[in-house]
This record gives C-alpha cells, sequence and structure tokens, in this order.
C-alpha cells in the first residue's frame, strides 16, 4: 500500500520503524516547525530525528542526536560565552560534532539556493531512511510561544531551556500562515492508501504540519482513510511535555480529547482513531458518538510492538475504508 504518514520528532519516527517493518511505500511528511537557526546554522530538529532514526544513526539513548556523538564544540562555544560579555548565542542548545556536519550541509545548500525539500533529498542519500522523506514546507516556519510571564520566546527556548516549566498562553506558527506545501506532498496525500497521523505531539509536531495552508484541506479531501494513534496514554504524554502544549490551546490531557481535537472527517480529520487499552472507556464513547475507535497496546517498547500498532492502524483503515 502507499502509506503517507505525517510525523513529528521522536514519536513518529519511532512509530516508522515499526511501520517500515511491514513492507509498504511509505512517504513521510515531515514536522519543520520545530526549525531553528543558531550559530548561523539551519537545524530541522524533526526531520533530522526522523532520517537519523530510520538510517540507524540516532542516539538511543537520548531519542535525539546522533550515536556516539561528542560535544567538544558546544563545549568550546560555552567557554567563549563565559568570557565574553558579547557572547549572545545560547549554550543551552546542545549540537553535537556530527550533528553539525548535518546542518552545515544543510545550510551551505540553501545559501546555494536550493529549496529545503531538495536538501532533505541529498541528506537522506547518506543515510537512506527506507521511506521517502518530504518536509511539510520549503519556506520557513518557526514556532513561538508566549509565556505566563510576558516573554515570546522560540519554541526550542521553551522546549529545551525552560523544559516547558513556564506555562505558555500562546503557540504561534510563524511564517506558516505565507507557506506552501512542500513539492510532493499534496500529491502524497492525494494518492495515498492511507493517511496515518502517528503519536506525535498533535499541536507543535502535527499541528505545525497542518498550519501549513492546503494540507489540512489535502487530508479532509483525500480518499484514504485517515487514522490516527493517540499520543495520550491513561491521561498522560507517553513522552515529552505535549502536556503543556494542549494546556496552552485549552484541550485536555487525555485520548478522547485530542481525537476531537482533530476532529471527524469531513469537517474534521480522522476516519479512526486508536487509543491504549488503559482508555478503552474512551475507545466506547468515542465510537458511540460515530468516531471508530479501537483499544490496542500503544506502548513502543521493541520494534515488534511497534510493527504491531502499525498493522492495527492498517487494519482500522480497512475496516472504515469508504
Amino acid at each position: 500500500m502507499r502509506i503517507t504518514v505525517l510525523a513529528g520528532g521522536i514519536g513518529g519516527a519511532r512509530f516508522l520503524l515499526g511501520l517500515r517493518e511491514l513492507g509498504h511505500d511509505v512517504t513521510v511528511v515531515g514536522n519543520t516547525g520545530d526549525d531553528v537557526t543558531m550559530y548561523g546554522l539551519r537545524i530541522c530538529p524533526d526531520l533530522d530525528t526522523v532520517v537519523y532514526t530510520l538510517g540507524g544513526g540516532i542516539s538511543n539513548e537520548r531519542g535525539w542526536g546522533r550515536e556516539n556523538e561528542t560535544f567538544r564544540v558546544r563545549d568550546e562555544l560555552a567557554a567563549y560565552a563565559e568570557k565574553s560579555s558579547s557572547g549572545s548565542e545560547p549554550s543551552w542548545f546542545g549540537l553535537g560534532d556530527l550533528d553539525i556536519a548535518t546542518h552545515l550541509l544543510r545550510t551551505q545548500g540553501l545559501r546555494d539556493g536550493l529549496p529545503l525539500s531538495e536538501v532533505t533529498r541529498r541528506l537522506c542519500q547518506r543515510w537512506r531512511p527506507g521511506v521517502t522523506v518530504l518536509p511539510a514546507t520549503d519556506d520557513p516556519v518557526e514556532t513561538h510561544v508566549t509565556l505566563t510571564d510576558g516573554r515570546t520566546v522560540h519554541f526550542q527556548e521553551w522546549w529545551v531551556r525552560l523544559h516547558a516549566a513556564v506555562p505558555a498562553t500562546r503557540i504561534e506558527l510563524t511564517g506558516a500562515a505565507a507557506a506552501t506545501p512542500a513539492p510532493g506532498v499534496l500529491d502524497a496525500l492525494a494518492a495515498a492508501d492511507v493517511v496515518i497521523l502517528p503519536p506525535s505531539n498533535p499541536v507543535v509536531s502535527i499541528g505545525a504540519i497542518l498550519a501549513v495552508p492546503g494540507i489540512a484541506a489535502a487530508l479532509r479531501s483525500t480518499d484514504a482513510p485517515v487514522i490516527g494513534l493517540s499520543p495520550i496514554v491513561g491521561g498522560a504524554p507517553v513522552r515529552g511535555m505535549a502536556d503543556a502544549c494542549l494546556a496552552a490551546i485549552g484541550v485536555e490531557t487525555t485520548a478522547y480529547a485530542v481525537a476531537n481535537h482533530y476532529g471527524r472527517r469531513p469537517a474534521g480529520l480522522l476516519d479512526g482513531w486508536l487509543v491504549d487499552d488503559v482508555d478503552k472507556d474512551a475507545a466506547d464513547r468515542l465510537t458511540e458518538e460515530g468516531l471508530p475507535t479501537r483499544a490496542v497496546p500503544l506502548l513502543m517498547t521493541d520494534i515488534e510492538a511497534t510493527a504491531a500498532m502499525a498493522r492495527a492502524a492498517l487494519d482500522l483503515a480497512t475496516e472504515v475504508r469508504r
């Protein structure tokens, strides 16, 4: 089957490992809303996490960055900042030495006039992820967060430096309204046999992709069933701080609430929804309300468990296919 997946970082990447085991033709539309420029380098954390994970280069311990990474450049930059009153670059964002090579090549390609989609294609020639990886857009989009103390900071500062400890009152995708989908994105959604929303952050991962004009409309109009997997298990995120993001937009941290946040087609996005076994009550309630929902194990404990999740999503797609 032709399967199109909208994916964020760690959760989306790990889900893709299991989906790839099933042998289908997979296209990934990757989140670019986390992108940031630091030290003059253009960094695309979620695209890199997907490519490193599927290419076998990810740090399994951290879930991001490279395996066997060193941080000598980061430490040297921190030493400069400590001794210089003019140092303005953040020391809290730790670029690894191997990782910097990716950002150097990406930045040089963009400066040479290549679109992000072409740069990503060239990076994938080194990693060979076994799927087609497309950025949601070639246009620069960045997520900015307004905090309860009045500051507005880049999402990376709120997430990495502040650990989302200061509550957010607003999450804004700067540049999204003027962006257009990258080449191949709308075609991948239109031609898919199944579209999957994996257990990625619904606000700053999947939400950032949907904020690019045309992508949400393409999801609503595609003939393919759209199946989502809940990133919330038992009232808490499986990983990360999605609860802080959901709170910022007024959505409860439950599998039921996230399903309603996405909504059911045609007005919404979903044709089916998977929740974890512990949230079976939510599955029953959503099914009664007209959204076919199944309760299955949703913890990606190993590749076999993750492949089983992917298979359950495809099975539900078969059930709801129009």
